[in-house]
């Protein structure tokens, strides 16, 4: 009876493991929202972003991310600072419904860099401190390069039509996760490439592919974003 049983664990436990494996082969989704303002012209003001990530296009939720930060823009220096936190309840993909839970506090430099006439770079410096669900204490280690070519335009500016290109790595701070558990120090990198159209000063549309890649698996993702400041 005891073999029963555990012969019964153990294929149970294995069909669970089959249906949570990432299908590399479809095609995933991100909706994203991203804002920003400051405070009355002042150096101070806030940015954020609320995502919904789809294992497929619709109805297997990869992540609900909740995203917010306090920035300061010093007078003399081309530079964007950011302090926040963000809240993401991850999913497991296919049939399992099973979630878990991370906060994490994230500091930032944005700094913005033009080359020739439309040439429009900005790179991104962040790093996060991690309290995932059931894990030791973690960080990690950020750098994305950003490239927007307006077409019709000299800037991003009404009705302009741009190309969007991005690529970021994520470098682990720890490879022990507690309990006997590692990752590798390389986490993941994302490549972008998208169109993106400016409907007015204060808000712009963007839809790419962006492709992810850890150690473990490959996937593309469809990401449609709105970009508003206010």
């Amino acid at each position: 009876m005891n073999k029963i049983v555990a012969f019964t664990l153990l294929l149970t436990a294995s069909f669970h493991t089959v249906q949570s494996q990432v299908n590399e082969a479809q095609t995933g989704a991100w909706y994203m929202y991203f804002f920003n303002t400051t405070f009355n012209e002042s150096q101070w003001g806030v940015q954020g972003d609320v995502q919904w990530r789809d294992w497929s296009s619709l109805g297997d939720m990869e992540q609900l991310m909740l995203r917010s930060g306090l920035t300061y823009r010093p007078k003399k220096a081309n530079v964007l600072f950011t302090m926040g936190y963000a809240n993401i309840t991850s999913g497991a993909p296919g049939a399992a419904t099973a979630t878990s839970n991370e906060s994490r506090i994230y500091q930032e430099a944005f700094i913005p860099q033009k080359l020739g006439s439309r040439f429009l770079l900005t790179h991104r410096f962040r790093y996060e401190q991690r309290f995932v669900a059931s894990q030791d204490f973690r960080t990690r280690y950020r750098y994305g390069l950003f490239l927007n070519v307006p077409f019709n335009k000299p800037s991003l500016e009404k009705d302009a039509i741009y190309l969007a290109l991005y690529n970021e790595v994520f470098i682990n701070g720890q490879t022990n996760i507690g309990t006997d558990r590692t990752v590798a120090l390389f986490d993941r990198n994302r490549s972008y490439l998208g169109a993106g159209y400016v409907v007015s000063p204060t808000v712009r549309l963007q839809l790419g592919w962006m492709n992810q890649k850890t150690d473990n698996w490959g996937k593309a993702q469809l990401q449609f974003s709105l970009h508003h400041s206010f």
